[in-house]
């Protein structure tokens, strides 16, 4: 009964498995054809030519030598044979001219399938949510469906047809062979059947060391990142992890190429046994027809012809086995990609709400949790908060405290495991995420340093004012980029980065300033969140910053992570957190009068500087 359970299981799991490779073949085919229809059309056109040729062809020499037979005897006949061989002649020159002009349209489509295919995977990834890109095992299934997508969608499609192509081809190679013998048919086709068994193995082998060892693949072009950028020269050379930081790339690199070597033997041996079965298989029928030739049961014309066709028939039958072993090929890598695209969050609803019903209620966090993917333990547990419109609200705690986490939350990067986030009254979920985030101006410390302009690096905060040079200049003056910009060997346009030509490099405290004024772009954003926002500045710059941070956000609410409780005192709430919990929360005095962790945390700190 067990088993009879198994087997249906395995059934059942086939048959999804076949089903699943029909539509992602189908779905292939529709990106081409949409890609572009009439060179399309062309691939299909020249396929159904090409097929109906070597039949042809081979029929064409076998009127050659019989009309050569019939020249010797009767020399009016002469003229036949020119025309026989004028006519192969303009058969072969067809068949390579189909050939040149599929390669051809081939180059073409090649290059824009392969961007149409990269733009689909752009567009799905600006449409995930932040905890995919850190989820390893869904990484992993990007880095699959990038790495197949500049050539296997346009590549299974040529397969495709090509396989078409030999299917044809080889039934009118064994209408003229069947005549023969149907015994020359079938040994024809039997001793093709071991290659496909062997490369269908071999191409399921390859996929699976493809998918295992996707992560070890990632972490050597890490490796290649670290080794040989800018970013990391400094540390790599002070602490000397150039050799070590090698070594793990050798490592890696001699683990794959063992694994693509003991493959790569394997197949050959396979390979090379399987050649001679087919050569054995020729040579046994070459014999035969020869000796029925001899035997005067076939004419020479018919040897010849004969020879011919099984030749073909035979390469034609191994093109075919060889291009249903690639599709299987083909489908594999395909699965990849067509599962990244079809990736769907059923827990992420997609709001439609432009305001909320209540816009004089803020920001509130009701009982909030949240687990990271594969975490243990929750980061947040049960926080509850309320921040009033034009309000300001610090965060404080220790590292990993769960600060950012709630950041994040705000901005629906992440979605609660538990609990409800609202705005004016309506739950985040409900919203628009573009109209949510216009409102909010947001700078994270880990913010993103551009290999662009000074002025476009600030522009990125209001994408619809990503030009505008006024816009730079009004943001910058805000958030003190001001203070060095015009100081630049070209201002605004200064190039910063190492990457391209005449690039700027700037100090952290600077990255900083243009991160801040990045946050200050957004002229409709009444909510700032400001994540350790004067981190990596010194402490008279911060001075200024925060001197009047309060004139500039007296008509915004703001959200404030910082270690420095200078800065945090000006807050009018404060919400101290450990290990994901909201343990205390008032304002700067209320908080010195409990006497509690923030009053200890701010004593200790002062201290510091007497």
């Amino acid at each position: 009964m067990k088993q009879e359970q198994r087997d249906l299981a395995s059934l059942l799991r086939d048959r999804e498995q076949l089903l699943a490779a029909l539509r992602h073949s189908a779905r292939t085919f529709g990106l081409v054809w949409s890609t572009h229809r009439p060179l399309g059309a062309a691939l299909l056109a020249l396929g159904a030519l090409g097929a109906a040729l070597p039949a042809g062809i081979a029929w064409t020499g076998h009127w050659i030598v019989d009309a050569i037979q019939r020249a010797v005897e009767h020399p009016e006949a002469r003229r036949e044979v020119l025309i026989a061989v004028a006519v192969e002649l303009a058969l072969v020159l067809a068949s390579n001219a189909i050939k040149r002009v599929q390669s051809v349209v081939h180059g073409l489509l090649r290059a824009l399938v392969a961007e149409r295919a990269n733009e689909m995977i752009l567009e799905k990834a600006l449409d995930l949510e932040l905890v995919d890109f850190e989820n390893p095992s869904f990484y992993d299934t990007l880095s699959q469906a990038r790495q197949g997508a500049s050539h296997y969608p346009l590549g299974h499609v040529m397969n495709v047809l090509s396989l078409a192509q030999s299917v044809l081809a080889l039934f009118g190679l064994a209408a003229l062979l069947i005549p023969l013998s149907p015994l020359a048919v079938l040994v024809l086709i039997v001793a093709a059947i071991p290659q496909f068994v062997v490369e269908t193995r071999f191409s399921r082998d390859a996929f699976r060391l493809f998918r295992w060892r996707s992560e070890e693949t990632r972490k050597q072009n890490y490796l290649e990142t670290v080794l040989a950028s800018a970013d990391h020269a400094k540390e790599t050379k002070l602490f000397g992890l150039g050799d070590m930081l090698l070594e793990k790339y050798r490592a890696i690199f001699w683990k794959l190429w063992k694994e693509d070597r003991d493959q790569t033997i394997r197949r050959g041996a396979w390979g090379l046994a399987i050649g001679a079965l087919g050569t054995l298989a020729f040579y046994g029928i070459y014999a035969w027809i020869a000796w029925q030739a001899a035997q005067g049961a076939i004419s020479l014309a018919d040897m010849t012809m004969y020879l011919l066709v099984f030749r073909q028939g035979q390469d034609t039958l191994r093109n075919v086995f060889s291009g249903a072993s690639t599709l299987y090929d083909d489908l594999l890598y395909l699965d990849a990609f067509w599962e990244f695209l079809d990736h769907r969050d059923e827990e992420a609803p997609r709001g439609t709400a432009t305001s909320g019903p209540d816009p004089s209620d803020g920001v509130r966090f009701e009982n909030v949790w949240y687990t990271y993917p594969g975490a243990k333990e929750p980061a947040l547990r049960g926080v509850s908060l309320h921040l009033p419109p034009r309000r300001k609200l610090a965060l404080v705690g220790e590292n990993g405290a769960g600060k950012t986490t709630i950041i994040k939350l705000l901005t629906r990067l992440y979605r609660p495991t538990e609990g409800r986030i609202t705005l004016d009254g309506l739950p985040l979920d409900e919203w628009d995420e573009r109209a949510l985030r216009r409102r909010m101006g947001v700078i994270f410390q880990d913010f993103v340093q551009y290999q662009w302009l000074v002025g476009e690096n600030i522009g990125v905060g209001d994408v619809s004012a990503f030009d505008d040079e006024a816009r730079w200049k009004e943001a910058a003056e805000k958030g003190s980029a001001s203070d060095f910009v015009p100081s630049l060997p070209k201002g605004f346009h200064t190039q910063l980065g190492h990457w391209f030509e005449d690039g700027q490099e700037l100090s952290l405290g600077q990255w900083q300033k243009i991160a801040l004024s990045r946050a200050f772009m957004r002229r409709d954003a009444d909510i700032l969140v400001l994540d350790e926002p004067t981190a990596s500045m010194d402490a008279e710059a911060e001075a200024r910053i925060f001197a009047r941070f309060r004139a500039l956000t007296e008509q915004r609410t703001a959200v404030l992570i910082s270690h420095r409780f200078s800065t945090v005192r000006m807050a009018d709430r404060i919400a101290v957190i450990e290990g994901g919990v909201v343990i205390e929360h008032g304002s700067h005095d209320e908080l010195m009068a409990l006497g509690g962790r923030y009053a200890r945390l701010f004593t200790l700190q002062a201290q510091g500087y007497r």
